[in-house]
């Protein structure tokens, strides 16, 4: 049995396709862990949800923040944007059993050891911490009250977690934080108007991953996201947004017991803009 982390697809279900073929995935042998943004962007987002669904248990995935648009536009929560291509989704005769199965996706994953998420961490969280907060608003996005909390998910504050907050503000920071966060201040506020790379940080603030005394650093965190960062492995910190919607690579990364992780890619035909 092997394991592989796949970063954003971002509705590039022809790529997944050629990344699976070239693993040699095998739903009944393997696990594959999708860092989040299954959909948006790309031309067949509706391809790569049916994809990862037909898979069954052998598939588990993080939610990313383009996944959440996804039910919010679908919710009346939210408009499309110019640039979302969620519409072969919203108008499928299965349009309710894709989307009731993103929704029982996860926030937050820890397995062989590694933490796993779309975007980041706040620096107070440890990983016992981050899968509690995680299952919070996972509990919300399977619940009955699903479409109150995508009417009020928008907003940049609070920006920063307090362990008093509650209601609207508490799922707020959890879910920016888990799908949103690139920068933060070394006391945990969060920035989210800079998209560069991380030599890029505005001023009083730094990526996320390394802020000193981040409670997650003796774990390594896997995450997508932040697809001007690229590939990055380090003991602590493994990204896996290789910029596929941009022309870039669709990767899979294999997991090793030792460490020693085999990273995988395929080349992306799409070439638009990061914006």
């Amino acid at each position: 049995m092997s394991a592989y982390l796949i970063g954003d697809i971002q509705g590039c279900d022809a790529p997944l396709e050629r990344l699976l073929q070239q693993i040699d995935f095998s739903p009944s042998r393997d696990q594959l862990y999708v860092l989040g943004d299954l959909v948006n962007r790309g031309p067949d987002s509706a391809g790569v949800l049916r994809r990862l669904m037909a898979m069954g248990a052998s598939v588990q995935c993080v939610l990313g923040n383009h996944d959440l648009h996804l039910l919010a536009v679908a919710e009346g929560a939210s408009t499309s944007k110019r640039l979302d291509t969620l519409d072969d989704v919203l108008q499928a005769p299965d349009r309710q059993a894709l989307l009731d199965w993103l929704r029982h996706q996860r926030m937050a994953i820890f397995e062989h050891g590694i933490l796993m998420v779309h975007a980041g961490v706040l620096p107070a969280w440890t990983v016992e911490k981050t899968l509690a907060l995680a299952a919070e608003a996972e509990a919300v996005l399977r619940g009955p009250h699903l479409s109150a909390f995508l009417h009020q998910m928008y907003g940049n504050q609070p920006d920063a977690w307090r362990e008093d907050l509650q209601g609207t503000d508490r799922l707020r920071v959890i879910v920016n934080a888990l799908t949103r966060l690139r920068f933060c201040s070394a006391d945990g506020v969060m920035e989210f108007k800079a998209k560069e790379g991380a030599d890029a940080a505005p001023e009083g603030f730094m990526p996320w991953f390394d802020v000193p005394g981040r409670q997650t650093a003796h774990v390594p965190v896997a995450f997508g996201h932040w697809s001007t960062l690229g590939w990055l492995n380090r003991p602590d910190v493994l990204a896996l947004d290789t910029g596929c919607l941009w022309g870039g690579c669709l990767s899979a990364l294999k997991l090793a017991s030792t460490g020693a992780h085999e990273l995988v890619q395929v080349k992306c035909a799409q070439a638009q803009s990061p914006v």
